[in-house]
């Protein structure tokens, strides 16, 4: 199995939780050259991610292209316990997608 793209923390406190993550992605424009060929670097970026506590889902959010290289995201959300289970996953527009799950401390 490979390394997961998605680097997650996430912490409860007083039932709220807290959640910070990294993704590991180029999210091409589509617009930007390469320069020894001077043809255009083809869009790749993520197009949603969605983010479920035990099951339920808590973030589903829709990006395009504006979005930077390696993107971080962060959020909180109410109703949330230590060992609880949070699932990130996240689908690009070439069709690749990542996901991971982690238990909140």
């Amino acid at each position: 199995m490979s390394r997961s793209s998605i680097k997650v923390r996430a912490k409860v406190k007083n039932g709220k939780a807290k959640v910070k993550m990294l993704i590991s992605h180029p999210m091409e424009t589509g617009l930007r050259k390469n320069k020894k060929t001077k043809k255009l670097i083809p869009a790749h970026f993520i197009q949603e991610v969605v983010c479920e506590h035990d099951g339920t889902k808590v973030l589903d959010a829709e990006w395009n292209a504006t979005i930077s290289k390696n993107p971080f995201l962060s959020f909180s959300f109410n109703g949330a316990k230590p060992g609880d289970s949070i699932k990130i996953s996240w689908v690009d527009n070439t069709g690749k997608s990542d996901s991971t799950e982690v238990k909140m401390r």
